[in-house]
């Protein structure tokens, strides 16, 4: 008895736990506003790299270089899954070197932070913008993950915690319509298309767009 409320206890925690990582905002219009977008565009993903223990010959450089391969990466991901997903969606997205290129031709490519997003709708020519965030610490060696995926058949392969947050921003008037967070994982094979595969399965869940 003793042994069934513990595991009891543990599921009731690990259930929590799950829903407390997960945090999703919606503004008191957004469903109206949602139903004029026609087409939307995915923005390069700003993606931080963190050690919870600073690896020796640590390259700063080469980790800003890191980060930016994989937003670009995991922005290609996205869109890639939008475009494979396309009927389940009640909007078209733009091709995502369409979006980069227009955001270099208007010099805002490195300013996407500094600028307004309905102005940056306004050189797409999109209904709305989808920005996001991911913020990653690395919390295990990935040869040591490997190592343990081996040994336990796939379990402890954990090299890093993340955080994901995913924005809409309406073309109109640029104001923020919903927002998405959620915790994640990374395993130790995982690649820039298979964490967006995992996240836009969590996200597609309480997307918007989706018919």
């Amino acid at each position: 008895m003793k042994y069934l409320f513990s595991i009891l206890i543990l599921l009731i925690s690990l259930s929590s736990y799950g829903q407390a990582s997960k945090q999703i905002f919606e503004a008191p219009n957004y469903k109206t506003e949602i139903k004029e977008h026609k087409i939307i565009a995915i923005l390069p993903l700003r993606v931080t790299i963190s050690y919870k223990k600073m690896p020796k010959g640590f390259d700063a450089e080469g980790n800003r270089l890191e980060e930016i391969k994989q937003g670009l990466g995991m922005q290609e991901g996205m869109y890639t899954f939008i475009l494979r997903k396309s009927n389940d969606f009640t909007v078209t997205c733009q091709d995502v070197e369409t979006t980069n290129i227009l955001l270099k031709k208007a010099g805002v490519y490195d300013k996407l932070d500094e600028t307004l997003k309905d102005t940056i709708c306004k050189i797409l020519k999109v209904d709305a913008v989808i920005g996001a965030t991911y913020a990653y610490e690395k919390t295990a060696s990935e040869a040591g993950a490997i190592a343990k995926s081996l040994i336990f058949g796939g379990f402890g392969g954990s090299v890093a915690s993340g955080l994901l947050t995913m924005h809409i921003y309406n073309g109109k008037d640029g104001k923020l319509l919903w927002r998405f967070s959620k915790e994640m994982n990374e395993g130790a094979f995982s690649s820039a298309n298979e964490m967006v595969e995992r996240m836009m399965r969590k996200v597609t869940r309480n997307f918007p767009y989706e018919k």
